[in-house]
């Protein structure tokens, strides 16, 4: 078990998400940086989809209240554990009553921390990641708040540290041309590919909104409702885009210019309001090969997170 002490600006349960259930309108949500909580959970012996803590920027604090092991990956946080440092991409012991401690992030926003046995709230609908908009999952449906307890499974038996070199951040956004990109004028695509894009504090888990030159429909036609995805970069009305997240919701109405490869979605968790990011033209043969590289460099480690 461990005890939220000062949550951070939010901190919520999160897993691998829910799927198969867009049909009846549920959302997959889940960690928004899913190869961040996939490292830790394998660095601290757990099943990859098990829940961990998705923590967005700071300061949090939390003490833990049972001997185990620990891990941290995605934003790389100034973290203590008793005052010892805590490096991102590593695990490490923990004795009952320790106090882990992250202050601010060097780099990046979301980090994740796993710890072995994972976090043991109850599945809803086959997953115990967070819904904060419809308010169930992880821990009563909503962001931890001080003194909340969480429960914690069955200890890993587990030796020495182990970790990897987390992947490095950049703004470029690999992405395919999305079903109504040929509505889009001329200059509309081009801005796309060629002009940069920037975070606004709009933003939130379930899109990405983005600041730059109004992207242009020439196309008049309304268009019906269609299923959306994590990924797909809508463009309202006035021009400005919204790349879609975690939480976002399963049908929309906006035309779609384009859709981020899956392999690139981490980064797009990883970026703060304010930042500058650069969508790159990519295709379906390379955003599978990109996926594949991913896995491939979580599977590289396997062995690490067991202490072989």
């Amino acid at each position: 078990m461990l005890e939220i002490l000062r949550p951070g600006v939010q901190t919520t349960v999160q897993d691998l998400g829910r799927h198969g259930l867009r049909h009846l309108g549920i959302g997959q949500g889940g960690a928004l940086d899913m190869p961040a909580l996939r490292m830790a959970n394998r660095l601290v012996g757990n099943p990859e989809g098990a829940a961990g803590l998705e923590i967005v920027l700071g300061p949090v604090q939390l003490r833990f209240l049972r001997d185990g092991w620990l891990a941290l990956t995605g934003a790389d946080f100034d973290a203590t554990l008793d005052g010892a440092p805590v490096w991102c991409g590593w695990r490490q012991a923990m004795r009952a009553g320790q106090v882990l401690q992250l202050r601010g992030c060097h780099h990046g926003m979301r980090a994740y921390l796993a710890v072995d046995g994972g976090i043991a709230v109850p599945e809803v609908l086959g997953a115990r990641a967070t819904d904060l908009a419809a308010g169930f999952g992880g821990f009563a449906g909503r962001a931890l708040q001080a003194g909340d307890r969480l429960p914690q499974g069955a200890a890993v038996a587990l030796e020495g540290r182990a970790g990897s070199r987390p992947p490095q951040w950049t703004p470029e956004i690999r992405a395919l041309p999305g079903p109504e990109y040929d509505e889009f004028s001329a200059a509309a695509q081009d801005a796309l590919w060629t002009r940069p894009w920037s975070v606004t504090p709009q933003s939130n888990r379930m899109g990405y909104r983005l600041a730059g030159p109004a992207l242009e429909r020439t196309a008049r036609h309304e268009l019906l409702s269609h299923g959306v995805l994590p990924g797909v970069v809508q463009v309202p009305p006035g021009g400005q885009p919204i790349v879609l997240l975690a939480d976002a919701q399963t049908s929309g109405g906006y035309p779609r210019i384009a859709t981020v490869i899956e392999a690139d979605l981490w980064k797009l968790a990883q970026a703060r309001p304010g930042a500058e990011l650069h969508f790159v033209p990519t295709t379906l043969a390379e955003a599978r090969h990109a996926l594949r590289q991913q896995r491939y460099h979580l599977n590289r480690f396997n062995w690490s997170a067991y202490g072989h």
